[in-house]
């Protein structure tokens, strides 16, 4: 080759380089899931909650709490780290939620802007507590943005919990959904779609059965049903993607949270990288999905946590991946909370 063709062409590839780097997708985002406390209500706090925000492009968070407390029981010489640590019973706490309120209303209005705090604190086996919802809504209106995330069938945690197995499509439930449609509220559900050993969708009809029932309520299905639990037992959900796809296009109603048990073995495959088949069911429903870091009560991987779908996100058109990083979970707020 003579010297000046490529010397012409190795400087056309260096003015091109900065056009390239310009190409590389930054995305913001909003993250659908973020509990502020953990398992025993503790926080790292909102300071390192912001922190992790700005150093990560993470714009707008869903603040919830979570739902149960676990307890450190009598016979119990050490106090365990996570609700799975030890045999001792999980309980119904309401307060997390007066946690959560507590925490928003410390920031500046420019701050609390970015925040969007979801109702959590009750027992969804009890026909009481849409009226314990309601008195909450009363206490600080317009604080709520969302209910959720609900703890129906979630692992062992179901069976640490005190109390009677709560499903999605009970009585108390039904109470909640229309209660959740006539204030413009989404719901958040954690409804796995089946047990760690049965290879078929044993627990559809229980979240099924609201999506067809309660049209006018909009579902945010946390990790489409799936959980790490679940993969310890059995890698991979071959059922998943039809019974997803078949879901989707019969309800326009329901949401999906990849948040990270998704993320392996679903979006991506053994070499990292992302299945064909999942970028055009996203692409087919282009506003139905959103991620969620699911971080508990600890911030230091927030970035990381959300960060790791880039991958997956790179592979999607750009319009796509920006509605599912940032714009799918604002645009399922109440109304009046919509950008």
């Amino acid at each position: 080759m003579h010297w000046s063709h490529f010397h012409a062409s190795g400087l056309w590839a260096l003015l091109m380089l900065p056009l390239a780097v310009a190409q590389a997708r930054d995305y913001v985002y909003s993250d659908a899931h973020l509990h502020y406390v953990d398992f025993f209500q503790e926080s790292a706090g909102m300071d390192a909650l912001l922190k992790a925000m700005a150093d990560n492009r993470i714009e707008q968070v869903m603040i919830s709490g979570i739902p149960v407390a676990k307890k450190w029981h009598e016979d119990e010489p050490k106090r365990p780290r996570y609700y799975a640590g030890d045999d001792a019973d999980a309980y119904w706490y309401s307060a997390t939620d007066v946690l959560v309120a507590a925490a928003v209303k410390q920031l500046s209005p420019e701050q609390r802007q970015r925040f969007h705090p979801f109702l959590s604190g009750f027992n969804p086996n009890d026909k009481n507590s849409a009226a314990h919802i309601q008195r909450m809504l009363d206490l600080d209106p317009g604080l709520w943005q969302g209910i959720g995330e609900v703890f129906t069938r979630h692992d062992d945690l179901t069976a640490l919990t005190a109390g009677d197995t709560p499903r999605a499509n009970n009585e108390a439930m039904t109470k909640i959904y229309h209660l959740a449609a006539e204030n413009d509220l989404p719901v958040m559900l954690h409804s796995n779609i089946t047990s760690k050993r049965e290879r078929n969708p044993l627990y559809l009809a229980e979240i099924e059965e609201p999506l067809r029932n309660h049209p006018h309520t909009r579902f945010i299905w946390a990790h489409a049903g799936t959980s790490a639990e679940i993969h310890r037992h059995q890698t991979r959900l071959e059922f998943l993607l039809p019974t997803l796809t078949r879901l989707l296009d019969s309800y326009p109603n329901l949401y999906i949270d990849l948040s990270w048990s998704l993320l392996t073995p679903y979006l991506l495959d053994e070499q990292g990288k992302p299945r064909q088949e999942w970028l055009q069911l996203v692409e087919r429903f282009p506003e139905r999905f959103m991620l969620g870091s699911d971080v508990v009560g600890r911030f230091n991987k927030l970035g990381r946590e959300l960060h790791s779908f880039d991958v997956f996100l790179d592979a999607l058109p750009e319009d796509v991946a920006r509605q599912v990083a940032h714009d799918n979970f604002l645009a399922i707020l109440p109304a009046r909370h919509r950008r």
